[in-house]
């Protein structure tokens, strides 16, 4: 059983406060001096916040639709709206466009010339059949939006040709998914012509840019007994199982299509056209499967992946590992493969603007399986069988491929400096590196292929994830030259938040380590708080100057706690040398960095050594399991998604070879005292902390056997435990209710043991969140019906 803290459920700010005044007289001061609205976060108020996505210009670059995705606590759902804005006039131009209850209405694309926008929606589905959205077109002046296809097994995606006279989408069963057309002119009435009769359904898709062709993905072959026995509930799973390989599929257009009509007498001769309509094979399947691919401006030609056929290469982690990259020329059909790179990823091909260079990313090193920094390699596209050049090779971090400059003089792309995000740029020429960015923020940039709008997208320790434009990329240093165009979480201005910062210290071996820290709401200097240690993952990841990072830091800092995100070596910003210093000796100096951070934090006089607190999930749970089998200065820990046993991971998990790199580089069965003197669970008679595990139940990254071995450890040995199995077969908690049970319960195990405070766990702790109401957003925008 575990404590809860009432201040960390949901809306009893501030009778939460009263009760809890001498836990927090550290806070209370200011937030006493503040509005009464004020009020410190709370987990449930995580759970509200809403999030911004497929920001799409208008043709003319003056308008931008974007979708707003609400969740519903007390439905335990999300629901998501599109939104306008005018790119000039910045957020206070906002106009709600859609306002269906309980429906969603995602992916907006504009008519080219603008007068109109499409969107799929389930408004008219039943709750059975939730996912079987239709199309939809609608005015940016409002007025009822007006159903565009009506397919039996709805639509899962669509897009519009280059020249704007045609739609296509995708519709069909699992397996089965075909390609129709419909022109815009007169789309109302128009029926829509089958573009080609698959055998096996279509998968990934696109339009060339000369609206000549559609590149299709699908599988070479339908096995009908796997689908059969699926159905009639045959329905065991077999790892690693064999399946069809896929090819690269043409399909070449006819201009006219079938004409627009109001009463479906084109069905017949739609049915026909695509009979006699035959989409040819680019690649053959045997020796490669094709996935990924991007086309050319010119639509000269194709970049694709082809991923190993065989079975035992093509796990969730390591597909890209055993692919490499090809290049077909569109008017010969001959293919060059560009990339010969064993357990070495690549990004997918890029092109330049003007079609002439092409470009991908892979590692400095691509000879065998490393974790070197990412570098940018190019060649002139016409250059068969030529070198690439290396960019980037001075810049120690990775070099990437993101967008290019209109002239193709440079590529821009977004990288992680420090505890920050910035955007990057890469001159072509000289294939220097130069920061474009100094925001103390996470920041990325993205330009719109046919508008150049620039799209940034910025988040810092006030301020959550919120969407910015400029004029030009040139001037994405310049702040000043920013417009907000969304303001999705406006409440956020009524919280009381902590301080954060980026701060640096020195570890045992000299090596300088930063991460960020977030002082709790009214802090005091010279009074010392409660620690916690929240530990990232990866462990090739960062924390940064964000909203609310560090599993609800801001939320710990509104209830009296200081909380550390540690940078730990094996974090990428900060160097290739940090990045891999753990190869071969997993734990030890992350370790140290973090004990080394936690003592200059006692020493500055912030920190109380008597109370520290240590959390982490997947590779911040496996040191979470390593803190609690070698130290017993924390007084309560929680894991989650953690590691105990290298060995038995090494066969459960879905990652097998960035575990072997990490722990020497040898398969377990030809060193097991390298895998086993890493493990935490070779030192778990040290253990002495109070732990609280978390994983899900089919996790696939971190299995939660892990857990339970580490659970029936401490459980034997007297040591107090507690242990959460969610449902669900994500490496992450995939339920929003759970996600909160796991947070306030992890916290009242914190206040429990380091505070001595809170009384154990009871469920109605969690259940009366659906009775109350956290800060939702204020209306912000104007309503359009």
């Amino acid at each position: 059983m575990v404590a809860v803290s009432p201040h960390t459920i949901g809306r009893v700010w501030p009778a939460a406060l009263v009760g809890a005044v001498v836990l927090m007289s550290s806070t209370s001061g200011v937030l006493r001096a503040q509005n009464a609205d004020v009020r410190p976060m709370t987990f449930l108020d995580m759970r509200q916040m809403r999030s911004v996505g497929a920001p799409t210009p208008s043709p003319d670059g003056r308008l931008l639709l974007y979708t707003l995705s609400t969740p519903d606590w007390k439905e335990a759902k999300t629901q998501t709206d599109v939104y306008l804005v005018s790119i000039p006039q910045g957020v206070s131009s906002t106009k709600q466009m859609t306002f269906t209850k309980d429906k969603d209405e995602t992916s907006p694309r504009w008519t080219k010339d603008g007068r109109a926008f499409f969107f799929l929606s389930n408004r008219e589905a039943p709750d059975s059949a939730a996912t079987r959205a239709q199309i939809y077109t609608m005015r940016p002046d409002g007025g009822e939006a007006q159903r565009v296809t009506d397919t039996k097994e709805g639509v899962r995606d669509y897009a519009l040709s280059k020249d704007g006279r045609w739609l296509v989408y995708r519709s069909g069963k699992d397996g089965e998914e075909q390609l129709y057309r419909l022109p815009t002119s007169g789309i109302e009435a128009a029926t829509p012509e089958l573009l080609v009769k698959h055998d096996v359904g279509v998968g990934t898709w696109r339009i060339a840019p000369d609206d000549k062709r559609i590149y299709f993905v699908s599988p070479n072959a339908l096995d009908k007994d796997d689908k059969e026995r699926r159905e009639k509930k045959f329905t065991v799973n077999i790892r690693n199982m064999e399946t069809p390989s896929a090819s690269l599929w043409a399909l070449d257009l006819d201009p006219a299509g079938p004409p627009a009509s109001a009463n479906g007498t084109s069905v017949n001769r739609a049915t026909a056209s695509a009979a006699a309509r035959s989409p040819k094979k680019l690649t053959d399947g045997t020796q490669y499967a094709a996935t990924a691919f991007s086309l050319s401006d010119d639509s000269k030609w194709v970049g694709f992946r082809g991923q190993s056929v065989d079975r035992y290469q093509r796990g969730i982690t390591a597909e890209t590992l055993y692919a490499d990259l090809y290049l077909m020329e569109v008017a010969t059909g001959n293919i060059e493969r560009l990339t010969n790179n064993f357990e070495v990823s690549e990004s997918g091909v890029s092109f330049s603007p003007d079609s002439q260079w092409v470009a991908y990313a892979s590692a400095d090193d691509t000879t065998k399986y490393n974790m070197t920094n990412g570098r940018v390699y190019l060649r002139p596209v016409a250059d068969r069988g030529k070198p690439f050049r290396k960019l980037g090779t001075s810049f120690d971090g990775d070099a990437s491929v993101g967008f290019w400059s209109k002239d193709g003089s440079t590529i821009y792309f977004n990288e992680g400096i420090r505890a920050t995000n910035q955007l990057m740029m890469l001159d072509v020429k000289s294939g220097n590196v130069r920061q474009a960015t100094e925001e103390k923020a996470s920041l990325s940039v993205d330009v719109d292929n046919d508008t150049g709008v620039v799209l940034i997208t910025y988040a810092d320790p006030k301020m959550p994830s919120t969407l910015f434009t400029t004029d030009s990329v040139q001037n994405v240093s310049s702040r000043g030259s920013w417009r907000q165009l969304t303001d999705p979480n406006p409440q956020v201005k009524r919280f009381a938040l902590g301080q954060e910062e980026e701060i640096t210290w020195k570890s045992t071996d000299g090596t300088m380590v930063g991460g960020v820290l977030t002082r709790p709401v009214g802090y005091k200097p010279g009074t010392r708080y409660p620690l916690i240690v929240a530990i990232h993952g990866g462990p090739a990841g960062a924390d940064v100057l964000g909203f609310n990072g560090g599993y609800g830091s801001q939320v710990y800092a509104g209830a009296g706690y200081v909380v550390l995100k540690p940078n730990y070596r094996g974090s990428v910003n900060y160097g290739f040398k940090h990045k891999t210093d753990i190869v071969g000796n997993y734990f030890k100096p992350g370790f140290e960095d973090i004990m080394t951070g936690v003592d200059h934090l006692i020493a500055q006089g912030i920190a109380d050594g008597d109370k520290m607190v240590a959390l982490g999930w997947s590779a911040g749970g496996h040191w979470s399991n390593w803190i609690l089998t070698h130290t017993d200065r924390f007084k309560a820990i929680s894991s989650g998604a953690g590691t105990s046993n290298w060995i038995s991971m090494y066969a459960q998990s879905d990652v097998q070879r960035n575990r072997q790199f990490y722990l020497g580089d040898k398969l377990p069965y030809d060193d097991f005292d390298a895998y086993w003197n890493q493990s935490p669970l070779k030192y778990i008679k040290a253990a002495k902390t109070p732990t609280m595990i978390h994983v899900v139940e089919g996790d696939p990254r971190v299995p939660s056997p892990q857990s339970v071995e580490l659970h029936m450890a401490l459980k034997q040995l007297g040591v107090p435990t507690e242990l959460f199995m969610y449902p669900g077969n994500t490496h992450g908690i995939p339920d929003t209710r759970n996600n909160l049970v796991k947070s306030v319960s992890e916290m009242a195990w914190m206040d429990y043991y380091v505070r001595g405070i809170g009384k154990k766990f009871a469920w109605r702790d969690v259940l009366k969140t659906l009775e109350e109401e956290a800060a939702k957003p204020a209306t912000t925008t104007t309503a359009q019906r």
